[in-house]
């Protein structure tokens, strides 16, 4: 079964129907096997007779100065596809209008946006000063759109899925929250959209973030967070090329890290390419 293709929110309605409950999966596109495992848990979250939609935007005002926004791939028909494949009912593409009332960008500063608190100014937040504004400005769109019971969310995104758990608390909207495990591909490396713009060098050196975090997180057993990070970050300085922005060992929720359970999250640049990764982690007694 094709999934059907939306691009309004009067459509939307109208094809849903009286379909419940309702799973939604928010992407920016460029769809891959880890968003076909995102909308496989939702199917099963609703099952046959409930609704799976697939947002499918990419967001403007997620993007910084430096990013390029018209860069990002748009893969319409791929995403459709593959949606449909994967169990979709709906597939949901909106245009800038749909979404922010203006198809022009620089209208976009005046527009009322969602603040991300103290925890939207770490890690990526640090790195991408706006971004997750504007990330959760769209995902309380699409939730107020969309009207689902269920949405779900990749780990990879570990920052972005904390900050949306805590949106959707702090703004009580009655909806569940699922964070679905990181797909990888064979040698472990996180599947992501930006993969497509790695050379074949680049590609194969990647591998050393999964692998960084995965002797971090092996120290950080053992010898504590301090130790864990430091084990991590030298497995990436074998690799000049690889320009690391951080690799840290958190509590699960992104504050200092103690004793019990814990999460390594790296951010790396690849050449022209932003690389993040995480996994969790035990963090020992070494301190």
């Amino acid at each position: 079964m094709t999934a059907c293709l939306v691009s309004t929110h009067d459509e939307l309605i109208t094809e849903r129907g009286q379909m419940s409950p309702v799973a939604v999966v928010m992407t920016m596109g460029a769809l891959h096997e880890g968003h076909a495992e995102l909308i496989h848990c939702a199917r099963q979250e609703v099952g046959r007779a409930g609704c799976v939609i697939v947002t499918d935007f990419v967001n403007p005002t997620q993007f910084g100065e430096a990013e390029d926004f018209a860069r990002y791939p748009r893969t319409l028909d791929h995403d459709l596809e593959l949606a449909s494949v994967a169990g979709a009912d709906l597939l949901y593409a909106p245009s800038v209008e749909e979404l922010y009332g203006s198809a022009d960008l620089r209208d976009l500063t005046a527009h009322v946006m969602v603040d991300p608190g103290s925890l939207g100014s770490i890690l990526e937040g640090r790195s991408r000063p706006g971004h997750f504004q504007g990330m959760l400005t769209v995902v309380a769109k699409f939730l107020h759109l969309t009207d689902p019971d269920i949405a779900l969310f990749g780990q990879k995104d570990y920052q972005q899925l904390a900050l949306i758990t805590a949106m959707v608390k702090s703004l009580c909207f009655p909806i569940k929250v699922v964070g679905v495990p990181t797909v990888r591909e064979d040698d472990g490396l996180a599947l992501s959209s930006r993969n497509r713009f790695l050379t074949k060098h680049e590609r194969a050196t990647a591998v050393a973030l999964p692998r960084a975090i995965e002797v971090a997180a092996e120290v950080a057993a053992q010898d504590g967070a301090a130790a864990g990070e430091r084990a991590g970050r030298a497995v990436l300085a074998e690799h000049p090329e690889i320009i690391v922005d951080y690799l840290v060992i958190t509590d699960p929720e992104l504050g200092a890290p103690a004793t019990g359970e814990g999460r390594v999250l790296v951010a790396a640049t690849l050449g022209t390419v932003r690389l993040i990764d995480n996994m969790p982690c035990t963090i020992g007694g070494g301190g």
